[in-house]
């Protein structure tokens, strides 16, 4: 296998990058997508306190529910929690912080951290406390509008079906879901790849995600999701 761009590695070279406190961003959606053998890894670390950014919080045993489920993170910024009962009953409990957000806005400040952009604009949730809860706002042409901030992460971890030695990714239908825009927003990107493919075998025009986004690259052990929505 060609590494020549040394992206290629183990889970085992990169548990430097996991630790208490950190801020983790995780593809997937509903638990389909996400990177179970770094989801693993990180269990086994036992590492807490995490500030979590991902589309929700899996189910109690899939994906990131189960960080979640195990009251590993403090606070975490998504779209809903309604497939994981344990996060409704942490959140009740001031267990652990939440940030709702809508799901179209949750990716678009995803995207705007991996383009550098500081904040989009929204009006999306302006007559909805639990949206604008501590917002800052902003007038343009005589209209309001929220100002949501880009969001980024210490690590961002992502699956995808395919990848070369560079990094190029290419996601299964629905699996592609958040992981192409987390992938941009991590001042590191791992990639759980099913498949590694040799240099050049990709066709350019099916690459979701490109190399320039992801710095290490991982074989799956497997996933564990494929039944979740059955």
């Amino acid at each position: 296998m060609d590494n020549r761009f040394q992206k290629i590695t183990t889970v085992e070279k990169l548990l430097d990058f996991f630790h208490d406190g950190m801020t983790l961003m995780y593809g997937g959606f509903g638990g389909v997508g996400s990177p179970p053998t770094l989801i693993d890894a990180i269990l086994q670390m036992g590492v807490k306190d995490l500030i979590l950014i991902g589309n929700d919080t899996g189910f109690p045993h899939i994906g990131i529910g189960q960080i979640v489920s195990q009251g590993r993170a403090k606070q975490i910024t998504t779209s809903h929690i309604g497939s994981n009962p344990v996060a409704g009953e942490l959140m009740t409990a001031g267990k652990m912080k939440v940030e709702f957000c809508p799901q179209g806005i949750l990716a678009e400040r995803i995207r705007a951290g991996g383009m550098g952009i500081p904040a989009i604009l929204s009006d999306i949730g302006m007559d909805n406390e639990i949206v604008t809860n501590g917002k800052q706002m902003c007038t343009i042409d005589d209209k309001q509008y929220l100002i949501e901030a880009a969001l980024t992460a210490e690590v961002s971890i992502v699956y995808a079906k395919k990848a070369d030695p560079y990094g190029n990714l290419i996601y299964d239908k629905s699996a592609r879901n958040t992981n192409p825009v987390c992938a941009m927003a991590g001042e590191i990107t791992i990639a759980e790849v099913e498949e590694i493919v040799p240099l050049g075998s990709l066709n350019p025009e099916e690459i979701v995600t490109p190399g320039v986004f992801v710095d290490y690259i991982v074989p799956s052990q497997g996933v564990n999701w494929k039944w979740a929505w059955e």
